[in-house]
């Protein structure tokens, strides 16, 4: 029983498939659109590299990238499948049809799976920004470190352009050495006493980095001594919301890639129904064109559908044959028991399935 079948004409057949062939180009357009997603989106990771781990965000873009080109090359083919259908060349593609109907299935099913991805990961990416910032403000006193002696930089520029400070706040510059010790005064009786009463002997202070001061501040920024209202005037720490930018880094980029994975996976989602909407023409296309090779009119009637046979009906079928399966040839072990699928009693039989005799006994 076909599923959703519809009747053809010539001139509709000829007609669907002048509609497949511009919307096959228009497919290949939206293929370059996907490998440019994927780019810009591989672009904007790479610019904060620094401060990211790879925990698989990398393999989204690349997947884009990759679902984009193969559906230049998957449509580019349908556009000419479906010219040659309009001008009755379908006998060229007869037996190829199908198989490009399964491989367009698979490849149009990658497609939703990347707009998924591009929604889901968001966890990973938390991480990942979560462990490279930690990373990042750990060296950010190495400035005399070749390989990190740009870190500092990187950071400090985070802090200007999110308006930022720290992984998770400002709080968290407390809890790490962010100045150089070339820059501490080891004979100073307050460095080494603070050097002295801090884990690890290290040079720790309620500050903050200088790019951590917000602008708009009406007073001068405030890097020192941030929780102690006696060391400065006017000045309540608790209340000081303008001294200094409030969010950590780590929730400023989440937000700025998440805006940019939504927008890229409504794109995709978009794509996506494109491209099935395709395929379920070129199915009705080869359906119809099947059924006119069968009759040998090019000029008949036919009809196409998407499914030939009931999935359920079917999928039961093939259920019963397989639990049937054992039963062929099966013989009860026990004798005078009558197997379920033979209509002969098994206690008839002997070895090696010879009918015994029943010989009646004397009275």
């Amino acid at each position: 029983m076909a599923i959703l079948r519809v009747r053809f004409t010539k001139d509709r057949r000829d007609k669907l498939a002048q509609v497949l062939w511009i919307l096959n180009w228009v497919s290949v357009l939206s293929g370059l659109v996907l490998i440019s997603l994927g780019a810009y989106l591989k672009v904007e990771m790479n610019k904060r590299s620094e401060v990211m781990v790879s925990k698989g965000t990398s393999s989204v873009p690349d997947m884009l990238m990759a679902v984009g080109a193969i559906a230049c090359g998957v449509n580019l083919l349908g556009g000419k499948i479906c010219h040659d259908c309009w001008d009755n060349k379908f006998s060229h593609w007869r037996m190829l049809m199908l198989p490009y109907i399964i491989c367009t299935f698979f490849f149009t099913f990658c497609i939703l799976v990347g707009a998924f991805l591009c929604y889901g990961m968001r966890a990973a990416l938390e991480e990942s920004l979560y462990l490279g910032l930690q990373r990042t403000m750990k060296f950010y006193k190495d400035t005399d470190t070749p390989g990190r002696c740009f870190l500092k930089k990187i950071m400090d520029e985070l802090h200007f352009e999110f308006h930022c400070c720290g992984n998770n706040g400002f709080r968290d510059w407390f809890e790490i050495q962010w100045v150089s010790l070339r820059y501490l005064d080891r004979n100073s009786k307050e460095v080494q006493d603070r050097l002295k009463s801090n884990v690890n002997g290290k040079y720790l202070l309620d500050g903050i980095p200088f790019s951590c001061c917000n602008v708009n501040s009406p007073r001068p920024c405030i890097q020192s001594q941030l929780t102690n209202n006696s060391a400065h005037y006017n000045y309540d720490y608790l209340t000081e919301e303008l001294n200094h930018w409030p969010r950590g880094c780590r929730q400023a980029l989440l937000d700025h890639y998440t805006q940019i994975m939504q927008s890229i996976g409504l794109s995709v989602l978009i794509i996506w129904l494109f491209e099935v909407s395709v395929l379920i023409g070129v199915r009705y296309l080869q359906t119809a064109m099947e059924n006119v090779l069968l009759q040998g009119d090019p000029e008949s009637e036919s009809e196409g559908w998407l499914l030939q046979n009931d999935f359920m009906n079917k999928a039961k079928t093939n259920i019963n044959i397989i639990k049937n399966l054992h039963k062929v040839d099966q013989i009860s072990p026990i004798a005078g028991v009558k197997d379920p699928n033979m209509d002969i009693n098994k206690a008839e039989y002997g070895p090696h399935n010879i009918p015994v005799k029943t010989i009646p006994m004397a009275s």
